[in-house]
């Protein structure tokens, strides 16, 4: 697996560096945003490592830049671990979001779980799922509604697809996060609501098929319910 860490902090590239190789994987370094944004749409990534206090262009505009040409995974890892500044990232489109100081094994992990999730998708090949209007390709971690490309992010359509296999059944954030993450949702932890929250919102006017069920997850409801949504 390859990936790509764009951090201006060259003791860290060097020590991810080291470290990641020694689990396997290629490691590659760029201390600008601008090239390291150039880098990820025009080579081969697994993943990009992305910190948000870059010179010139910023982590955030990095990653906003990137998921208009794609849905290559990201996770951001830096010190301004605020929940302001956490929530930003996710609603950016960032598949995980990590403060330092940091633990490399809990870096590793989180890694491993976005890289699995996304070769699960890949791997269940063309089969599509077909909600009303709503149509989830899982190979090709997108989905559409009335015909228009929603242009989800990897972890949108992990939500997205648990919630259209149990449609009618409410699924918890604990699943979900279990699922996303291999981790329990903490109470302070929104960032599966982040990722409903950025699928509404690119549904548009299908929006209200995915309800909110109160203290317990999340319900995806064919006809939509417009008033509880």
């Amino acid at each position: 697996m390859r990936l790509l860490v764009v951090d201006d902090d060259s003791e860290l590239c060097s020590m991810l560096r080291e470290f990641f190789r020694q689990q396997g994987f290629e490691i590659e370094a760029e201390r600008d945003a601008a090239r390291g944004l150039s880098r990820a749409v025009t080579e081969h990534f697994d993943l990009v490592i992305l910190d948000v206090m870059l010179p010139g262009l910023d982590g955030y505009e990095m990653l906003q830049r990137l998921r208009k040409q794609s849905q290559l995974p990201v996770l951001m890892l830096t010190a301004r671990g605020e929940r302001g500044d956490r929530v930003h990232g996710l609603e950016l489109g960032a598949d995980d979001y990590l403060p330092k100081p940091f633990d490399p094994e809990e870096l590793l992990a989180r890694v491993r779980a976005i890289l699995r999730r996304v070769a699960i998708s890949i791997a269940s090949g063309p089969e599509a799922l077909e909600i009303g209007e709503l149509r989830l390709s899982p190979g090709a971690r997108d989905a559409w509604f009335r015909g228009e490309r929603l242009g989800l992010t990897a972890m949108e359509c992990e939500v997205l697809e648990q919630l259209m296999r149990s449609r009618g059944r409410v699924v918890s954030r604990d699943q979900l996060c279990l699922h996303l993450y291999n981790r329990i949702a903490t109470a302070f932890d929104r960032a599966v609501d982040k990722h409903v929250s950025r699928i509404r919102r690119k549904m548009g006017d299908g929006r209200g098929m995915i309800l909110s069920v109160r203290g317990t997850g999340y319900q995806l409801r064919y006809p939509p319910d417009q008033e509880r949504a």
